[in-house]
């Protein structure tokens, strides 16, 4: 099993990276927020899953932990398969998606491509208990948004920024963008990476 991948970055484009480790090259299918932060030629780390099928051997890669983790749980329901479950990712941050679930709201789940109001009824049943949201809903956005600030983060520096310089983006990103917007990992990551710039690049900003 390919638990984790590090290595130099070869290609990044719609929703896949190839990663090259020890001289191979790895292709690995993971959400568009992550194609668009990882640079070619710079180092990149990805948490992956490998999906075995009769015929083919695909591997799948997460910024972080959570992620990994909520995928292998989607994967898992009656009728969800791999590119429906990175669908919800793409959109989704692990958070939402454990609070979706909380509340047996699945509409959040119907809007993701090739997934029917039977299907998305079925995740938030499976996945009952699976998932821990924020526990005071009076603090939701605040929990959230800082559980996604850290996811960002940790994606960043991986990917080659500096700690100080990935902070200082998160923090300003966080503070311009809307209430949703700093909640989902997706969306804050493609928002910062867009605040730190093509002048600002991993390589450069050690």
């Amino acid at each position: 099993m390919i638990s984790s991948l590090r290595g130099r970055v070869l290609a990044a484009a719609g929703g896949s990276v190839v990663i090259e480790v020890g001289g191979v090259g790895f292709h690995v299918n993971t959400t568009p927020a992550f194609a668009l932060s990882a640079r070619e030629g710079h180092d990149a780390s990805v948490h992956t899953t490998l999906v075995v099928r009769e015929d083919s051997l695909t591997l799948f890669g997460f910024a972080t932990r959570d992620e990994l983790d909520v995928f292998d749980l989607l994967i898992g329901v009656t009728g969800v398969g791999p590119k429906s479950a990175l669908g919800v990712l793409s959109v989704l941050s692990p958070e939402q998606v454990a609070e979706a679930v909380q509340h047996e709201d699945d509409t959040v789940f119907r809007k993701v491509s090739g997934i029917g109001p039977k299907t998305a009824k079925l995740i938030t049943l499976s996945l009952a208990g699976k998932l821990v949201a924020p526990a005071a809903a009076s603090h939701q956005t605040t929990v959230v948004t800082g559980a996604a600030a850290d996811s960002v983060l940790a994606a960043l520096t991986g990917l080659g920024w500096s700690e100080r310089v990935a902070a200082d983006a998160v923090d300003e990103t966080v503070a311009a963008a809307s209430e949703i917007e700093a909640a989902s990992v997706p969306t804050l990551l493609r928002l910062t990476l867009a605040r730190l710039g093509p002048a600002q690049k991993a390589g450069g900003a050690r």
